[in-house]
């Protein structure tokens, strides 16, 4: 807890729901920082996490990661498409968007072909494994988010988000 309220200045209301298991919480931030240290540029993570976000529904965490794409100074375009769960501008972050998708539909199983598009579009078969992380984690996350029904923090009030049929 003490480490989270370093990082974005008090104790979001969501990781302290999450902190009832304090296990779980664990768990979580273990798995996060061992994502952060992943092979995938940090734009990378965040376009892999506002997918999984939005797919499962999770307003604050698309929220909160819209705010941390902002930081990085993501294009407005490319923010607004991961809301909107839809093709994004740039072919290679596209490409991740789908092998994300497909990693998530075929529950790993992913057809030589999706897998080779991924690749094809400069990724490698570490990074491919490292989506696999980066699904667990924000699963995680955003599965607990809203069984606990987080409530949106007012930090993050300008980034609400509602989830809508895909």
């Amino acid at each position: 807890m003490a480490a989270t309220a370093k990082k974005f200045g008090r104790v979001p209301s969501a990781v302290a729901r999450l902190a009832t298991s304090p296990e779980l919480l664990t768990g979580f931030l273990k798995l996060n920082a061992i994502f952060e240290s992943t092979t995938l540029p940090a734009l990378d993570r965040e376009v892999l996490v506002m997918t999984v976000a939005a797919r499962n529904g999770c307003h604050l965490c698309v929220a909160m990661h819209t705010a941390t794409l902002e930081g990085l100074s993501a294009a407005p375009e490319l923010v607004a498409a991961l809301r909107a769960q839809s093709s994004l501008p740039s072919p290679r972050l596209e490409a991740l968007r789908r092998f994300v998708l497909t990693v998530m539909d075929t529950t790993g199983d992913v057809p030589p072909a999706e897998l080779a598009a991924f690749t094809g579009a400069g990724y490698t078969a570490q990074n491919a494994l490292e989506v696999v992380l980066g699904i667990g984690t924000y699963t995680l996350s955003t599965f607990a988010n809203r069984l606990t029904d987080a409530p949106l923090d007012d930090a993050f009030a300008g980034h609400a988000w509602r989830a809508t049929a895909v």
